[in-house]
């Protein structure tokens, strides 16, 4: 019991703060994110963005609580994110700054979080993190020997309020549940935690 308990905080991000996600596997880091979290899903892309979520790839219940916002500049960006955060109505807003944030524009969007009880999620590029981040992942895909795609290695590399560490994990994509795989690739129980 205490193992399953451990396993269902073990990938939670703290409310009412932002964390960030860097890595080629940025983007399923927070597709977890939004299957874990309740009510309406903000996603805010650059204008120039190469990718947008398709609808029927995401997990269950998100297609229908998602609503993406692509703004025009940088600027908007950063006040779309802001306001959103600030809706006590909005359960996760996800965004994908184009450009390095400041400790200024960190601050600011910590506190708007703060202000609406809301969890943010900023997904970065390499070095481009805020040091006013509660959290900091690096998220990538990993390679296995039966081509199972559905493998990531999650190393949380910045905590403000308790350890680090690095997992192995198998998700499938469709769920919030996922299993932590041993250094031998066994799995064990999932780790699902509602909200």
């Amino acid at each position: 019991m205490l193992l399953e308990s451990a396993q269902e905080q073990l990938f939670s991000l703290a409310p009412a703060r932002v964390h960030e996600a860097q890595g080629r596997g940025r983007q399923a880091f927070a597709l977890l994110q939004a299957a874990r979290h309740a009510g309406p899903l903000i996603w805010v892309l650059t204008p120039r963005a190469h990718h947008l979520p398709m609808l029927r790839g995401l997990p269950d219940g998100v297609g229908q609580r998602l609503h993406v916002i692509r703004p025009e500049n940088e600027i908007n960006l950063l006040w779309a994110v802001e306001e959103s955060l600030r809706s006590p109505a909005v359960g996760l807003v996800i965004a994908e700054p184009g450009k390095p944030l400041s400790l200024t524009a960190g601050r600011r969007l910590q506190l708007a979080a703060e202000a609406g009880r809301t969890t943010g999620l900023m997904l970065i590029r390499e070095g481009q993190g805020s040091n006013a981040a509660e959290t900091r992942w690096h998220c990538a895909p990993v390679a296995s020997e039966d081509r199972d795609s559905t493998l990531h290695r999650w190393s949380l590399n910045k905590n403000k309020r308790g350890t680090t560490g690095i997992w192995t994990v198998h998700w499938n994509g469709a769920t919030a549940a996922v299993d932590l795989v041993s250094a031998a690739g066994e799995r064990h129980g999932a780790a699902e935690t509602p909200r």
